[in-house]
């Protein structure tokens, strides 16, 4: 039967479970809270981007935006672009594993057809996977992951496009989780480059008053990077609110977990006192008896 030092031991262990279940609660209400603010950054976004998208797809009428070179499209793909996004922590259950093994797919897929891919990353946790794996990064982002900004967005975007305008690459996917819902988040991969033309189709031409300051051209060369920057935004912010979500799971499972293993702790730790206590009593019974017999 257990003893007294036992006891001790089970004990220790109680208190630290314990204090694990708090720190994995502390985290899982975290997780909880950014959720919701990632939504609201996901939903304020959507204004923006309609309405570049609704101004760029009236433009098209003024002028040919099939011209733009981030647009036209490359009449051979001799390198592609890939940008993966995951976490810069982890703890987040299966949330980093999903997306990098479906990036890793796209990039075999990609070498399977003779197209060599350039690298890019967002997040310490893609980083340090592709590292490990022999691919060295074109450009890494980190700290960014958790609550993107749109100046962050600005910086991917604007490094995807320079690779894409010099030719470096001919075309850019990016890899991202999609928020569905608190239970539900999937691995995503969208074509950012070369922009699909398709989609500014259906424009309204601007009444003959109006009058464009600089020409419509211009304005169309200014705002198409703006869209192709929107589109990293969107999978930023779909990307971080299935990293809080994935996280506040992970951390509900460990904490239930903990709470599971007090209780048979607990329980063994009453065996073994339970134990202990029979122990003293029969020592004092027997040394009564043995008095007793004097």
């Amino acid at each position: 039967m257990p003893g007294a030092g036992e006891l001790r031991v089970l004990r220790r262990r109680i208190r630290s479970v314990r204090s694990t279940q708090k720190i994995t609660r502390s985290f899982e209400l975290i997780a909880a809270s950014r959720i919701a603010r990632a939504r609201r950054a996901v939903e304020a976004a959507r204004p923006y981007a309609s309405l570049v998208t609704r101004v760029i797809r009236d433009l098209s009428t003024e002028v040919e935006a099939t011209s733009h070179p981030l647009l036209a499209p490359r009449e051979q793909t001799r390198a592609v672009g890939v940008l993966v996004i995951a976490s810069d922590r982890g703890l987040a259950g299966s949330y980093n594993t999903n997306v990098l093994r479906r990036a890793e797919r796209l990039l075999r897929e990609e070498a399977d057809g003779g197209r060599p891919v350039v690298l890019f990353t967002v997040g310490r946790k893609a980083e340090g996977y592709f590292r490990y794996r022999g691919y060295e990064p074109a450009r890494a982002w980190a700290g960014i992951s958790d609550q993107p900004t749109y100046q962050s967005a600005r910086e991917v975007g604007e490094a995807l496009t320079e690779a894409y305008v010099a030719e470096d690459v001919d075309r850019v996917w990016m890899v991202y989780t999609d928020f569905k819902s608190a239970l539900s988040q999937v691995s995503a991969t969208a074509k950012v480059l070369p922009v699909d033309p398709v989609q500014f189709e259906g424009g309204t031409a601007y009444p003959p008053t109006f009058e464009f300051e600089p020409d419509p051209a211009s304005i169309l060369s200014q705002l198409i990077p703006r869209y192709v920057e929107q589109r990293v935004y969107a999978g930023l912010l779909e990307s971080a609110a299935s990293e809080h979500a994935s996280r506040q799971r992970a951390m509900k499972a460990a904490t239930d977990n903990a709470g599971d293993i007090i209780e048979d702790l607990t329980r063994e730790a009453n065996r073994a006192r339970q134990a202990a206590i029979t122990t003293e009593i029969s020592e004092i019974v027997g040394g009564a008896e043995a008095l007793s017999k004097r």
